[in-house]
Order: C-alpha cells, then sequence, then structure tokens
C-alpha cells in the first residue's frame, strides 16, 4: 500500500514538535527500515544524542499526526494491485498463516493498515517497536504467531513478501525464503541483485502469487 506520502509527514511533524526542526527526515533513507532506525539517522544527523529522552517521546507523537495524516489525499495514495484479492485467498486456506514483520512502529502500523481494512487479515506479527534490526524481527514474528495459535515452525519456514532488498536480507538471515515485488521504490532486477528467491512485478495474479508461494492446489 501507499500512504499519500502521510507517514514521512508524520514523521517530520513529529521531529518538528519535539526539537523544532523542520525537514528533518530529508534525504533519509526510509523503505524498508525499521522505524527505530530512522529515528536515529535523523538524531545523529542534526546532533541530538541517542540517549536523548526526549527521542522516548518520538513513537507516540508521531502516530498522534499520522493519525490525521492519513487521512489527507495524497500522490498514489492506495493499494497495489492484486493485494486484497491475494488476502482473502490466503486468508481462506488452512496450510497458510498470515502474519506482519514490518519496520514500521507497531501503533503506526495499525493505523495504516486499518485504513485500508487490511489489518484484519493479520492476527500477529513483528514491529519495529521490538528491534532496530530488521534481521531480528522474522524470528520473534515466527515466535508471536505461535503465541497467537497459528503453527510452530523454525523462521527458515516462513516466506517473506516484501519490497525492499532489507526484507529479502531479512529472509536471508534466518535461512527463509523471500517473493520480492517491484512495487516499491525498487526494480525487479534491484530485487534479483539482493538474491530474492522469486521476484515478481506486481501481486496481481493470484494464482502465480499462490505458485510463487509454492502452495499446494495453486490454480
Amino acid at each position: 500500500m501507499l500512504t499519500g506520502g502521510a507517514g514521512g509527514r508524520a514523521m517530520n511533524l513529529a521531529f518538528e514538535e519535539i526539537f523544532a526542526i523542520g525537514d528533518a527526515f530529508q534525504g533519509i533513507p526510509m523503505p524498508g527500515r525499521t522505524d527505530a532506525c530512522i529515528l536515529f539517522d535523523a538524531a545523529i544527523a542534526h546532533g541530538i544524542s541517542s540517549d536523548s529522552l526526549a527521542l522516548l517521546r518520538f513513537p507516540d507523537v508521531y502516530v498522534r499526526h499520522l493519525a490525521r495524516e492519513i487521512e489527507k489525499p495524497g500522490p498514489r495514495k492506495g493499494l497495489m494491485p492484486g493485494v486484497r484479492e491475494l488476502l482473502d485467498t490466503l486468508a481462506q486456506r488452512d496450510d497458510v498463516y498470515l502474519a506482519l514483520l514490518t519496520g514500521n512502529y507497531e501503533a503506526g502500523a495499525k493505523l495504516k493498515l486499518e485504513h485500508f481494512d487490511l489489518w484484519r487479515y493479520f492476527r500477529c506479527g513483528a514491529f519495529g517497536d521490538n528491534s532496530a534490526n530488521r534481521t531480528e524481527l522474522l524470528p520473534r514474528a515466527v515466535s508471536r504467531s505461535a503465541a497467537c495459535g497459528g503453527p510452530s515452525v523454525e523462521p527458515r519456514d516462513a516466506i517473506v513478501v516484501g519490497d525492499t532488498p532489507l526484507d529479502v536480507a531479512c529472509a536471508q538471515a534466518a535461512g527463509a525464503r523471500s517473493i520480492a515485488v517491484a512495487t516499491g521504490s525498487h526494480t525487479m532486477e534491484e530485487l534479483r541483485a539482493a538474491g530474492a528467491d522469486v521476484v515478481l512485478a506486481d501481486l496481481a495474479d493470484t494464482a502465480e502469487v499462490l505458485r510463487a508461494l509454492q502452495l499446494e492446489n495453486a490454480e
């Protein structure tokens, strides 16, 4: 999904509210990274100590601004092709367990997903609150899924679907498979070079995605 820039605007507004510095995240890469890492880079760029207690306020202030910004129109705001159809299909299968793995703060992820009526598809997962290191999130997502009633599996048994090389690296760190989708800021060639097991232009063809997931009875 694309939020029409709501996340970036909310981050800038939160940083400005706390530190009186505007456009604080200008030039700081965001796709695929955890919110904590993004905030850390902004703090360093603007001479703010990483142990500043004021940084602890950032997640709550950010989410407050995000709740307003997500309601505003923006360029290319909406769901990527085939996302809802794919989730509907996977949610009906008994050989699939859907879980989130995202660098977003959990409250921010919930706001974004609820705005597009996607939160209901995921019973649990791992978020940027749990670790600033993206590669640590897959084992957490798997253990949380088991605690939520999902299957008890090893991280290597999961399949990570994402749109950045960092999503691919997250899967590789746990020995899991990855399906990379070129609907973000990275091309299919860049995602292949990152080592993704499967690269798709988008998720529009549900049958193609099911085959990529190696699911039985994929049509």
